[in-house]
């Protein structure tokens, strides 16, 4: 196990100019003439950062031992002449097929037994010593030719661990589970204590005994499936520090990073944890083009990406120029889109906007995928509009290095999530990213940026704080909300917090548990509701997935309850002043409407403002440099022109700005 633990962190923006642009380079497709055309299309389009070689180690060795470096030579080279810098992959991620042949102990094995063969890609688990040993030595022959060129500016190992498998049930990694166990608990009694083993005689004598949760006859333990998420977290990581150590080795001073794949879908990897092992956060992000709400999903996916990022600038590693071509209906993003999308994650704290990838593919699985140099070529929307993106994103320079400013916190933990959708709890309905993105969504529309925090982080000098579904969380974390509160926040607590220890091990005494004396309530019995049904408050909203048996403590306050049988009278939204602050409790997953209300009521009691006042439709955050100069972000997703209250220059278009953002445009302030 290699240590978690950097000697220092190397800076990536100290070697870029300005907001870096670009994407993956993949020229191993293409011959020299068309990789000779690219770097002329490059400058035009005003690409800097490029990330080179992710999936080309079936061409940079292609059998064994026997390299071949020229073709990659030449392109580092080119990149360097043209002033474009490069974040070099290790090449780890597809592995070629002459190991996968020789080694099919290396490929992915399923909770049913299923050996995943080559064939695709990521075929292979991070608990693999055989592929952990090849994957090294690659490292290390990329790092050792390349550690002194000048187009170098950060190391990319691998690409989106996790994506496509993320757990692993082969003999290797049921050995590395049961190692990584000892190492967490140090004796058998311990684990047997954290799981609960006494139900259902699952006592174990020894850590041998111990096996992946795979396809079973019923229910599996959920402490044991909670660790299993843990590790297979932790797998990935210990395989990138491992990568890591090489590089650390060969070029210190060079940062290094992986590609992340921060969204509200992805849940198998904890990034925050992740976060400590790089030297700067990348981020994968895709649009839905089936969600009507698509912006505000892209929104609550950045705002995610800072917040593991620890609010720092971070890279925009890969989103698409138009349609990609995995989901059911690849629709083309629609006119204006693409640059509104790049510009809003940079609203949100992105220093770097790339693209998967530079020019779209002519044979393989992505070949629909949309890229910077589209099949059509120069004489097309796409090209036009990433050359418009080019500049947009030179005439925001100034921007590099800002900090979002934010009020209000929603706190996140990935672990919490693992747990409140386990097995055998109140209601298959109830998913840990429905009321935090009811909030975020809200809080969008009235222009109130969000940070996402661990719940270890710094809660202070947040003026409102919400905590949705934190179903397990530790003493010290709950200690640290409370204290917010009692420092003067306003704190929202929902429903299914607080009801398990990190151990998802129930805090009796009744419900939420961790949150019971804080909030001064007692719930003694979940109603969760079915699918399709709503409960009504006494103040006419609507609730869905969630009720229960709530029992408020003098001096707090109820300011709705349910009504009808069985819970009529019953408080479903309380408060109760504590400290200099106040603590709400929230029964229920409200309609759009409560939602609604609700904020409206916590962002006037916490004293938060929107970032300024713009017409409906129009997007709003606002960065701040160290020198205390401020941009604001205003994206018109509407049809038709909108004002905002701003003064200062439009640095897009480089005039003073006039209060409207046209139909589907976007205005960057420096503002007076």
């Amino acid at each position: 196990m290699t240590s978690p633990e950097t000697p220092h962190r190397p800076n990536v923006w100290s070697s870029l100019d300005g907001l870096a642009y670009g994407g993956d380079y993949n020229p191993e497709q293409w011959p020299e003439d068309v990789r000779l055309e690219d770097i002329e299309l490059m400058k035009e389009a005003g690409v800097t950062f490029l990330s080179v070689g992710i999936f080309s180690w079936g061409l940079l060795e292609p059998t064994e031992g026997n390299y071949d470096f020229a073709w990659l030579d030449e392109v580092m080279d080119n990149l360097h002449g043209a002033g474009i810098k490069v974040a070099l992959a290790t090449a780890t991620a597809s592995p070629p097929a002459w190991l996968a042949r020789k080694y099919p102990e290396i490929l992915p094995v399923t909770a049913e037994g299923t050996r995943l063969e080559r064939g695709s890609r990521r075929h292979y688990t991070p608990s693999s010593a055989v592929y952990r040993r090849y994957a090294a030595t690659m490292t290390r022959v990329i790092a050792e030719r390349y550690k002194d060129h000048p187009a170098l500016a950060l190391w990319h190992v691998d690409n989106e661990l996790g994506c496509h498998v993320g757990e692993f049930h082969g003999e290797e990694d049921a050995a590395a589970f049961r190692a990584w166990l000892e190492r967490r608990y140090g004796s058998i009694e311990e684990l047997n204590e954290s799981w609960g083993t006494a139900f259902w005689s699952q006592h174990y004598a020894s850590f041998e005994e111990i096996i992946p949760p795979g396809a079973a006859p019923t229910t599996l333990n959920p402490g044991q499936q909670l660790d299993f998420a843990r590790f297979n977290s932790w797998a990935f990581i210990d395989y990138y520090r491992e990568l890591l150590a090489v590089i650390r080795e060969v070029t210190p001073d060079i940062p290094a990073t992986t590609n992340f794949m921060v969204s509200s879908a992805t849940k198998s990897l904890d990034y925050f944890d992740w976060s400590k092992d790089m030297d700067v956060v990348a981020n994968d992000h895709y649009l839905v083009a089936a969600d009507p709400e698509r912006g505000i999903e892209l929104a609550f996916s950045a705002d995610l990406t800072r917040g593991v990022a620890g609010g720092a600038p971070w890279i925009l590693m890969e989103h698409s120029t138009s349609a990609v071509n995995w989901q059911p209906h690849n629709q083309p993003k629609m006119p204006g889109e693409m640059l509104r999308n790049s510009l809003g994650h940079v609203a949100r704290g992105a220093d770097a906007v790339m693209f998967f990838q530079w020019r779209q593919s002519k044979a393989g699985s992505e070949k629909f995928h949309s890229a910077m140099v589209p099949h059509g070529g120069r004489d097309t929307q796409v090209w036009r509009n990433v050359v418009e993106l080019g500049k947009a994103l030179t005439r925001l320079e100034p921007v590099k290095g800002s900090r979002v400013v934010s009020q209000v916190a929603i706190v996140f933990d990935y672990e919490a999530w693992w747990a409140s959708e386990l097995d055998s709890h109140p209601s298959n309905s109830l998913k840990y990213l429905d009321t935090m993105r009811a909030f975020h969504r809200e809080l969008y529309l009235r222009g109130i940026t969000v940070d996402f925090v661990h719940p270890t982080a710094d809660l202070s000098g947040y003026e409102l704080i919400l905590v949705c579904t934190l179903y397990a969380v530790t003493d010290a974390a709950s200690g640290s909300i409370a204290a917010a509160a009692e420092g003067g926040a306003t704190v929202l607590i929902s429903y299914f917090s607080g009801i398990v220890d990190e151990r998802d091990h129930v805090r009796l005494g009744g419900y939420p548990g961790a949150f019971r004396e804080l909030l001064g309530v007692r719930s003694e019995e979940f109603h969760p509701l079915f699918p399709g049904t709503t409960v009504t408050l006494s103040d006419g909203t609507a609730g869905s997935v969630w009720s229960e048996h709530v029992h408020a403590e003098p001096g707090t306050q109820v300011e709705a309850t349910f009504t009808g049988y069985p819970l009529e009278g019953v408080p479903a939204l309380t408060r109760r002043s504590v400290g200099t602050g106040f603590a709400w409790y929230l029964a229920t997953l409200p309609d759009a409407a409560g939602i609604e209300a609700l904020t409206a009521r916590l962002v006037q009691e916490a004293g938060v403002r929107p970032v300024t006042e713009a017409s409906a439709g129009v997007e709003l955050s606002r960065r701040q440099s160290d020198d205390g100069r401020t941009f604001l972000f205003a994206l018109n997703h509407s049809t038709e022109d909108a004002t905002v209250k701003a003064d200062g220059e439009d640095l897009l278009s480089g005039e003073r700005f006039t209060g409207v953002v046209p139909a589907g445009a976007v205005a960057v302030i420096a503002e007076d």
